[in-house]
């Protein structure tokens, strides 16, 4: 059955169609990004869990979501012509297999903002991090419980990139993408990216104690990356290019190389070489014509 999140956009009802989870607040790039100073930069979520179920999860904002004019506190299941607000922003959940929308030419976009920043080209360092084995896992828990580990899983990550001085670009489904800007330290910025992988391991360990009634350990694969990207690009205000790309391969590949993090070579050779010398490998990815130098770290290696 489909769903939609319709808004008004330049006085314009506007609706984009889901693809399993929508983000909500005053950050760029948010899916649907709303410009105001009582939205928090990582406000909330809506994600799909089940084939027709839809949650909104607040991200621990401070001033809250409200779903049909009452604030929640958990995650909500929502249901059609729910309203959901946010700041000054009304937003209503449309899910009705009879009732087919057409969504605006962004719909078909993986995210869709309310404003478009200007495009620039800018190195920055990528961090993906992904939560291992997670389809069986939500076929083996109780939704109500996968629902409540997500969320306080995206709060605590949102929270600890921020205080990391990174940028959330997003998360999809299982996995989170976030990125720095290099400076003329590359090196501190590296080791900023690793440290924040390695924290978003003791995070996801801290469920493992916390869920006993998950019967299956949560883990996480990483990937540091650092290259030129387009940054400001499309409704999305994302940062896209080769190098994007090449750091989701990466982490796909952690699992092949047996290890906890895959770092390219022009992030780890800003690295001192006690760290990566005797880690590195030669690797396909798809859709890299020639091979890839990488290191393959474990968590215990970054110091």
């Amino acid at each position: 059955m489909p769903a939609y999140l319709v808004f008004r956009k330049n006085n314009v009802d506007d609706a984009i169609e889901f693809r399993g989870i929508i983000s909500i607040g005053r950050d760029a790039n948010s899916s649907v990004a709303i410009d105001d100073r009582s939205v928090s930069r990582n406000h909330a979520i809506i994600r799909r869990l089940g084939d027709n179920d839809y949650y909104l999860i607040d991200s621990g904002s401070l001033n809250g979501s409200y779903v049909n004019g009452k604030r929640i506190s958990k995650p909500t299941r929502l249901n059609n012509n729910d309203q959901i607000t946010i700041g000054p922003g009304l937003l209503i959940f449309r899910q009705n297999e009879h009732q087919q929308l057409a969504p605006s030419s962004g719909a078909a976009a993986e995210a869709t903002t309310l404003f478009s920043p200007q495009v620039s080209i800018q190195k920055i360092a990528m961090l993906v991090a992904d939560i291992r084995g997670f389809t069986p896992l939500t076929e083996s828990v109780p939704v109500h419980t996968m629902s409540k580990i997500m969320s306080e899983w995206f709060h605590k990550v949102s929270l600890l990139i921020e205080a990391s001085h990174g940028m959330l670009e997003k998360f999809i489904g299982d996995c989170v993408y976030a990125r720095w800007d290099v400076t003329d330290d590359a090196q501190a910025v590296v080791l900023n990216a690793l440290r924040t992988a390695v924290e978003i391991r003791r995070i996801t360990d801290e469920f493992n104690s916390k869920y006993p009634e998950v019967a299956q350990q949560l883990r996480i694969g990483a990937a540091i990356n650092i290259g030129n990207v387009a940054v400001g690009v499309g409704q999305s205000n994302a940062a896209v290019g080769d190098a994007v790309n090449t750091t989701f391969r990466l982490e796909s590949a952690s699992k092949e190389l047996k290890c906890d993090i895959v770092v390219g070579h022009d992030a780890y050779i800003e690295l001192p070489r006690s760290i990566w010398e005797g880690r590195e490998h030669i690797i396909t990815v798809k859709g890299k014509r020639e091979p890839l130098n990488v290191c393959a770290l474990r968590f215990e290696n970054v110091p």
